[in-house]
């Protein structure tokens, strides 16, 4: 772009935000974006900011320079950063009264030019000494001060951990300054609630850096302001946002306990002193700082969580700790006792890492309120109509409730618990709502419950089942539910399998209950598969007639896969004729209209029909999977355009192959004649995948070697097509994917045929190109492809090619190992994020392993070629740093 006048630039933002029509907005946006991503910005920003015309030119303008300064830098000359810094400060101070997001935007341009800018020394203690002494300048100041710390984490700024190193023992040395400072504005500004904000935001901030000395902050009169306005009754809403963050920052602060000591005694006490405080806000109905209170009493838990568990009831492990939870829980809200659900999940885990029956003794009191509060927040409203919705915030609720009674249920004893419930409904007549709540935490915990003898279990299935259909829906939805979770003890007592499956047929004719009773059937199928074998007709009635049903998606196939898996019970010669009726109906359907579910249904006919075959003997899947192949073959042809069809399709497929494995072998042929001409129109990356499972079934058939490697030629030079375009690799993460996984199963099946083809050098290219990657499926992928290529060149599993391998292996290093091993370290430091390293770390072993000497001079290379210097003058690495990272790489 050309260089814009400033007029222009502000005609812009003016269109940005006034003009009436949708499209001219866009363009001025576009055009504002490439604006941003170019040098003037730099200029048009600062004069904007001079100019000082209205707030929308001057929002614009901070967040360019954040956003430059963020990003880009390197594009500055060292010798200008001081005028930058300069002039920010000036511009923040002309803005501090036109609003508080551009004082936001210039603070967070301060602090990380400060952060990059390693001529700036000592960057708090030159603000405070410079603008600490005038009142107006106290807002911009402490904001300042409140994102420096924000900043030192952020993933924007690429500083390296020397610089960070750097910037966190500085602001450490400074950080007691920045108390007394905000001392300061508390004792100047009185009562004034904005400064007070501002000052808890700030020290919170400090807190979360983790820089604060604990023996000054334990002295400090702060924490008396804290505390002193989060037991006043008047506190603001805000203010005591502002003051519970900042308490929650100091705990998550002093985890490590016993490093902090003095501090962690101050915080203790003082927040014991805020349970008179909750009772107030709750008397009064003040629900934001009911939770406040409760996420502050559960900061307190989890951060003494181990010194209660250590030594419970003792000083800092004293349990009232867990009463104020235990209070939190008697809120009729739920909302409040589910902040605390991640404390008890971490105590329970603790206490049953410890296995000490005495300690847990000590703590089941406290569990056994907890699961009786729980069970009183799950109740439905008693004028709820319906059955109970789990998508709502409610019904997500009520899924953290299950999930949690299952974590803490050892505690007090599944089958002791389970009676307990059982026997409020047996001995009371509790209302309806109160009954569906008690059968929802039985089903949570029923699959923990020993089935073997137990005449608890079978008298409630006993009990269950003889519901009558006058009872409230949302129960029999749930005692359904129920039912569908005991099926171990079905199995246990297969004289309940017939009125079972009785009851549950009842409630799958009706609209509300026909999901919920499908997911019970497919849970009776999994486990009693044996038993279920005499009802397959009656399955198999129900899979003809799945339409007239009203089932999601999910239950439907549910449904299926539970009649799969009992089919796959049945004698061998009557598995084919079965699976055949099975699929019938979905063919049908898939040569009448290409919808989701036919498809769904025969992947799940496919996927989980596992007869056991013995050698020589046909696979029963075989003929019907050759019946099914010519309407898949012509769904394909139709439909070769839609990505959904055409992936449902090879996902059958995929099955198929798996299914009968080398029985499927008079597809291949037409299949991947198929699959290559589609490709070559459409490149749909599930063929490459599809390819793979190819590879991975028939790659070590020798009649079958060379045929497969024509199809992964045909199909890599479309795939390369599409890559190398702009932005082709990150705009296609599905194609990197499935084209690594089709060329590793290809090293793993046939090393040999791979590496003596001509196309290996354009894989390994476009595998070095893809290293830098940032998709965490499309990486590991092309690092398990480098991985696995270098170690069939390393293992010697006695196969006759070893010598060969290794040969054709050291051929394709000695082209292609300096440049990989370089664009591997270069990725590392500036591409990848941490939890793909082990990835890379596993392929230079795998390189090092094969050749130690050459890979030592390769790394040397790599490392002298990384910058030792950020645009900033901060030295990123040091050479000492690089010796020792080589020494301790290839010791």
């Amino acid at each position: 772009m050309a260089k814009p006048t400033v007029a222009l630039v502000y005609q812009a933002v003016q269109a940005l935000y006034h003009d009436p029509d949708p499209a001219g907005k866009e363009r001025a946006s576009v055009w504002l974006g490439e604006l941003q991503r170019s040098m003037y910005a730099w200029e048009m920003a600062d004069q904007l900011l001079q100019l000082k015309q209205d707030v929308e030119s001057c929002y614009f303008a901070a967040q360019t320079m954040k956003m430059k300064i963020q990003m880009s830098f390197f594009e500055l000359p060292p010798e200008t950063h001081i005028a930058l810094r300069d002039s920010l400060l000036s511009h923040i101070q002309s803005l501090k009264d036109l609003s508080p997001i551009i004082v936001t935007q210039l603070a967070l341009a301060i602090a990380d030019l400060a952060l990059q800018m390693a001529s700036w020394k000592g960057c708090v203690h030159t603000l405070i000494e410079k603008y600490s002494n005038d009142v107006s300048s106290m807002t911009f100041l402490i904001e300042i001060l409140t994102v420096l710390p924000e900043e030192v984490h952020s993933r924007s700024l690429r500083i390296g951990a020397n610089r960070r190193t750097e910037i966190i023992e500085d602001l450490a040395y400074y950080s007691s300054t920045v108390v007394t400072l905000l001392m300061t504005c508390v004792e100047k500004s009185g009562s004034n609630e904005k400064m007070l904000i501002k000052v808890f935001r700030c020290l919170g901030s400090w807190f979360n850096l983790g820089v604060l000395d604990s023996n000054f902050m334990a002295n400090n009169q702060l924490l008396m302001v804290l505390f002193q306005v989060l037991q006043r009754d008047e506190t603001s809403t805000n203010l005591h946002e502002a003051a519970s963050d900042c308490v929650c920052s100091a705990l998550y602060a002093i985890e490590n306990v016993d490093t902090h000591m003095p501090l962690a005694l101050q915080l203790f006490q003082g927040v014991l002193t805020l349970e008179t405080a909750y009772h107030m806000a709750v008397a009064r109905e003040d629900l934001d700082k009911v939770l406040n209170y409760c996420r502050i009493f559960t900061e307190l838990c989890e951060t003494f969580l181990e010194t209660t568990v250590r030594s419970p009831g003792q000083g800092m492990g004293d349990l009232r700790t867990l009463e104020l939870l235990l209070i939190c829980a008697g809120h009729p809200q739920y909302e409040v006792v589910e902040i605390s659900f991640n404390f008890w999940y971490r105590l329970g885990e603790n206490l049953y890492k410890t296995n000490d029956p005495a300690l847990h003794g000590i703590f089941r009191p406290y569990i056994q309120r907890l699961l009786h509060g729980l069970a009183r927040h799950c109740q439905l409203d008693p004028d709820h109509e319906g059955i109970p919705e789990d998508t709502d915030d409610f019904g997500e609720f009520r899924m953290r409730v299950s999930d949690l009674v299952k974590d803490v249920i050892f505690l007090v004893g599944s089958m002791e618990c389970f009676s307990q419930l059982y026997s409020t409904l047996k001995e009371g007549n509790p209302p309806w709502e109160v009954t569906e709540a008690v059968l929802f935490i039985m089903a949570a915990i029923a699959k923990s419950v020993d089935p073997e003898n137990n005449p608890t279990l079978t008298e409630v299935l006993e009990q269950v089942v003889l519901l009558p259909e006058t009872v409230h829906i949302a129960v029999r939805y749930t005692s359904i539910e129920l039912v569908g979770e005991m099926s171990e003890v079905v199995d246990r007592n297969p004289r309940f399998l017939d009125p079972v499956l009785n009851y549950l047929m009842k409630g799958l004719r009706e609209k509300t209950l026909a999901s919920v009773a499908a997911k019970a059937i497919h849970n009776i199928c999994s486990v009693c598969r044996d038993h279920m074998a005499q009802h397959f007709q009656g399955l198999l009635d129900i899979a003809r007639a799945l339409d007239s049903f009203a089932l999601t998606t999910e239950a439907a196939v549910g449904l299926l896969k539970g009649t799969a898996l009992v089919l796959a019970r049945l004698p061998l010669e009557k598995i084919a004729e079965c699976l055949s009726d099975l699929c019938a109906v979905q063919v049908m359907a898939l040569k009448k209209v290409c919808g989701g579910l036919p498809f769904w249904l025969l992947v799940v006919c496919m996927r989980h029909t596992n007869p056991i075959v013995e050698n020589g003997q046909t696979h029963p899947c075989q003929k019907v999977i050759q019946e099914i192949w010519p309407v898949l073959s012509e769904t394909l042809n139709t439909h070769q355009a839609d990505n959904r069809i055409v992936e449902r399709c090879c996902r059958c497929l995929r099955f198929a192959v798996r299914c009968v494995g080398k029985g499927s072998a008079s597809l291949l042929q037409p299949l991947v004649t198929q699959m290559v001409s589609v490709y070559q129109v459409y490149p749909h990356s599930c063929f490459l995948y599809l390819g793979s499972i190819l590879v991975d079934e028939y790659g070590m058939e020798e009649g079958c070697r060379q045929g497969l490697l024509d199809m992964l030629q045909a199909l890599c030079m479309p795939t390369f097509q599409l890559l190398e375009q702009t932005n082709g690799l990150r705009n296609h993460p599905d194609t990197v994917d499935d084209l690594f996984r089709l060329a590793t199963r290809f090293v793993q099946r046939s090393p040999i045929t791979l590496l003596s083809s001509g196309i290996i050098v354009h894989i390994i290219q476009c595998a070095i190109a893809a290293t830098t990657l940032d998709h965490r499926d499309a990486n590991c992928s092309v690092m398990k492809f480098v991985r696995d290529l270098i170690h069939t060149g390393v293992s010697n599993d006695h196969e006759d090619d070893f010598d060969l391998r290794k040969q054709l292996i050291g051929q394709a290093m000695g082209q292609h190992g300096q440049q990989l091993v370089t664009q591997l370290m270069h990725t590392c430091c500036f591409c990848l994020p941490p939890y793909t390293l082990p990835d890379v770390a596993e392929v230079l072993w795998e390189i090092m392993v094969f050749d130690r000497p050459t890979f030592c001079r390769w790394l040397e290379s790599a490392l002298k070629g990384l910058p030792k210097e950020t645009s900033g003058g901060a030295v990123t690495v040091t050479h000492k740093q690089l010796t020792d990272f080589h020494k301790q790489v290839t010791r």
